[in-house]
């Protein structure tokens, strides 16, 4: 009942950020859901240790739900359902953190994972130059460059990663004058942070290496 009506807050709460998403970038807008699933993984794996099945249905809300995702588009036509990776495709996953990160589902265990270490600013930094690199308008590059400095660079920022302070100041002189490149070392910084920390963490996690588990066949006693 309790797994219920969690399920049912958590609908409507995403309901309320798509339709605040309508004015916002996709980009943002996948990151605001993606939080959303994040949060409520995390509080019921603290409250229920043993909740890797809610995990899953949370993940699998998000990824039916993302912004641009062509399942979620199939899904309004009823045509396609997401379903969980097949233990083939999430040992893939183990092969390079490029895969890991390609992959909707294993970006949301990601980041979930990312959140129980208390570090998920990384993958949010790191997603938000995704979408800034991916800006064509000069006065949305400059707007977008002074929010990611605000949320994650300048000094006591909400969400401030961990760089140095020369790749700190290089950051606010371009902001005047953003280019596509100019959070490139601060990215390329963080991800292999995550490259060689958090993600052979999540490699050994409970949750991947149940994905991982092929099923069991049950096979029935033959009749004498």
């Amino acid at each position: 009942m309790q797994s219920a009506m969690f399920l049912a807050l958590q609908h409507n709460q995403m309901e309320r950020s798509d339709s605040n998403c309508q004015s916002l970038s996709e980009g943002f807008c996948a990151t605001r859901r993606l939080a959303y699933v994040t949060r409520d993984v995390m509080t019921l794996i603290w409250n229920n240790p043993r909740a890797i099945k809610d995990w899953k249905s949370r993940l699998s809300y998000f990824l039916q739900n993302s912004s641009g995702s062509p399942k979620a588009k199939d899904n309004k036509k009823g045509q396609q359902k997401a379903i969980r990776p097949s233990p083939e495709e999430a040992q893939l996953w183990s092969e390079a953190f490029d895969e890991l990160l390609a992959n909707k589902y294993g970006l949301a265990a990601f980041r979930a994972f990312l959140k129980s270490e208390f570090c998920e600013e990384n993958i949010d930094f790191w997603l938000a130059c995704e979408d800034f690199k991916k800006t064509k308008s000069p006065q949305k590059l400059t707007s977008k460059a002074k929010k990611i400095y605000s949320d994650f660079i300048e000094k006591e920022a909400p969400k401030e990663i961990n760089i140095d302070f020369q790749t700190k100041n290089s950051i606010a002189q371009n902001l005047q004058e953003a280019t596509h490149a100019c959070f490139n070392a601060a990215q390329k910084r963080v991800y292999s942070l995550m490259e060689n920390n958090a993600y052979p963490r999540f490699l050994e996690s409970e949750f991947y290496q149940e994905l991982c588990k092929k099923p069991q066949i049950s096979r029935e006693p033959q009749g004498t």
